[in-house]
């Protein structure tokens, strides 16, 4: 199995470019030949930049989830190629929170645009988020794809596949 972390460069200039980064790690471990799956994190702002990552990898990977904006996405699907995609797989921490942080300070920040303190773990009940994708064995590519939702706030959510 082949893992691939990318970093978004929309918000984020100083970074080397994703697809040439995501090209030459698909190049040298293809799927099917030096791979029986492979998983790409695009770890991005954008749900743009991430979604045009998915396409220019469908049907080289097994899966492009994204990461980074910590609130999960409702597009799971599997794409003409057969890489299974989703924007966001989302964060696990508390809901109950603003990204995860108690929510006076990021709130004090967008209300005052001044920094009075560091932010702080919310520690309410976590929500774990994921997703799951059923690979064929044969191919390498996605058969199913569906997120995961437990505890916490947010709906549960289990893949129909499990």
């Amino acid at each position: 199995m082949l893992v691939v972390n990318v970093m978004g460069r929309i918000y984020m200039d100083a970074l080397d470019d994703p697809f040439a980064a995501a090209e030459r790690e698909l190049s040298a471990c293809p799927l099917g030949q030096m791979a029986d799956a492979v998983v790409v994190d695009m770890h991005a702002e954008a749900t743009s930049e991430k979604q045009a990552m998915g396409h220019y990898l469908d049907g080289r990977a097994s899966l492009v989830v994204g990461t980074h904006t910590h609130v999960p996405t409702a597009d799971h699907q599997i794409l003409d190629g057969g890489t299974a995609y989703l924007s966001d797989a989302g964060m696990t921490g508390d809901y109950d929170s603003v990204l995860g942080m108690e929510k006076d300070e990021p709130l004090n920040r967008f209300l005052r645009k001044i920094p009075t303190a560091r932010f702080q773990p919310a520690l309410g009940e976590p929500t774990l988020c994921g997703v799951a994708v059923d690979v064929s064995d044969v191919t390498g590519l996605a058969e199913a794809i569906g997120p995961v939702r437990i505890g916490g706030r947010l709906a549960e959510a289990l893949p129909t596949f499990w």
